[in-house]
């Protein structure tokens, strides 16, 4: 699994380097996000953009809580901001979105860098969820 997670953000870090080095910082991060997304999927991975998120707490449905920019295979969600600097609580976003989707990796990509290379921060969730959980993420059957 770990390799097939390195294999994922690999493409999408050479895809935003790619795309920073073709258009540069400066535009928004709705059009990165779009570029990304058709630079991904000819590269033969599976993107949603834009994915309603849903999920339960304490038995309490909270619908369409948050969008994640975009999912990758299902495994790797990837947080799009065309800024100049990024600010601690994007990565601390990232990783919320990461506990409540129970997923491992998310990248943080800030296409607003001078250096694509300064403007990418991999973030990892080593907390797997208990089955007896309060908290359940976009699951069907009982909660």
């Amino acid at each position: 699994m770990r390799v097939e997670l390195d294999l994922i953000t690999g493409a999408i870090i050479n895809a935003s380097i790619r795309i920073h080095d073709d258009f540069g910082p400066g535009l928004l991060e709705s059009l990165y996000e779009a570029i990304l997304a058709c630079e991904l999927r000819r590269r033969g991975l599976h993107v949603k953009r834009q994915r309603l998120i849903t999920f339960s707490y304490n038995g309490v449905d909270v619908e369409d809580a948050f969008r994640a920019d975009l999912i990758v295979d299902e495994r790797v969600i990837v947080e799009v901001k065309s800024q100049e600097h990024l600010l601690p609580v994007h990565s601390k976003q990232v990783l919320t979105y990461l506990r409540l989707m129970d997923l491992r990796v998310g990248l943080l990509l800030n296409f607003g860098a001078e250096l694509m290379k300064d403007g990418i921060k991999r973030v990892v969730n080593d907390f797997p969820t208990s089955p007896d959980s309060l908290l359940r993420v976009n699951r069907s059957g009982p909660t």
